[in-house]
């Protein structure tokens, strides 16, 4: 498939009841499952030329979903902003789980989470009285981990839910490469290919970013103090974690310091470590040398994904 189909599962909050879209690509029936997560403020499409690379690399049947977590893309907007917070994204995530495993029964998932994709990622992996219908046998956490950055987040809380308006695509596009430096070097059609799916189309012309505002309220509620006593509980699951896992970071990421990446390749799964160079938070995994690593680490065999991985000392 070289193009994916849009669906909706249904979810459950507090709130009452809402729909979260997911993108899918490959064979429908496939056992392996491979789900890639984005970033706070992005949308499922970011994955588009990391799933046509799985596809084109897997010798079996596979299957790649890449959601739009709830207020984005093609989901629905939650009527309290307060929700907008990885429990009720995890929470959805295993309403999708089981969604695709009542369609066609899964062997086993993968992971590829970016940032927000990764912790919660990270909130399942950790989990393991989950209950999933399969388990998570690769967990890519793609600039991410237990220590985020206070300052990382502040600036991202600088451009969150300002949604704006735009005359043209291009300068939806230009307005999002002015806040998202972090993402390196891109070509232009690279970087246009990347905006198209973050803009709506208004009524009355132009173009809006495609999520709700509201997702920064969490963000901005939250303190210091807190997100410094959140580290406890992010290292408890990271430390829990069984999947084997494969960190990526951008050498100039300021939310993922190289101290904090080393530390996760000594506990917990002892992750396998890539970082790019010149690339700061996030990487795309738009360009062949960010795809590669994550291509080879979740279409390798058990066999010699167990010794390569101990060869590289993970």
């Amino acid at each position: 498939m070289t193009e994916p189909r849009l669906h909706h599962v249904s979810c459950r909050s507090s709130a009452g009841t809402h729909r979260m879209a997911y993108w899918q690509w490959g064979d429908p029936q496939a056992p392996q499952v491979v789900v890639c997560v984005h970033g706070l403020s992005r949308q499922g499409r970011d994955f588009d030329a990391l799933a046509r690379a799985l596809l084109a690399g897997a010798s079996q049947p596979l299957r790649v979903v890449c959601p739009d977590v709830v207020g984005r893309g093609h989901s629905d907007w939650l009527r309290d902003p307060s929700l907008y917070q990885v429990p009720t994204y995890a929470a959805d995530m295993l309403a999708l789980f089981a969604a695709l495993d009542e369609h066609a029964p899964v062997a086993w998932f993968d992971w590829v989470g970016t940032s927000m994709g990764g912790l919660i990622g990270m909130s399942l992996c950790g989990s393991p009285e989950l209950p999933l219908p399969a388990p998570v046998r690769r967990l890519v956490l793609n600039d991410v981990g237990p220590v985020i950055q206070w300052a990382a987040i502040q600036r991202i809380g600088g451009y969150l839910g300002q949604a704006g308006r735009f005359d043209t695509l291009q300068h939806a596009a230009d307005a999002l490469s002015a806040i998202s430096a972090g993402f390196g070097p891109h070509t232009p059609e690279q970087w246009l290919a990347l905006s198209q799916p973050m803009v709506r189309a208004l009524p009355e012309g132009g173009f809006a970013l495609h999520y709700d505002p509201a997702i920064a309220v969490p963000l901005r509620a939250l303190t210091q103090a807190q997100a410094e006593e959140g580290q406890t509980a992010l290292w408890h699951l990271y430390d829990r974690i069984r999947a084997r896992t494969l960190l990526l970071r951008g050498t100039e990421s300021d939310l993922l310091t190289h101290e904090t990446a080393l530390e996760m390749t000594r506990r917990g799964p002892c992750a396998r470590l890539v970082e790019f160079e010149g690339v700061g938070h996030a990487p795309t995994l738009v360009s062949e040398q960010q795809r590669e690593p994550v291509v080879t680490f979740v279409l390798q065999e058990e066999e010699s994904g167990h010794e390569e991985l101990h060869r590289r000392g993970a």
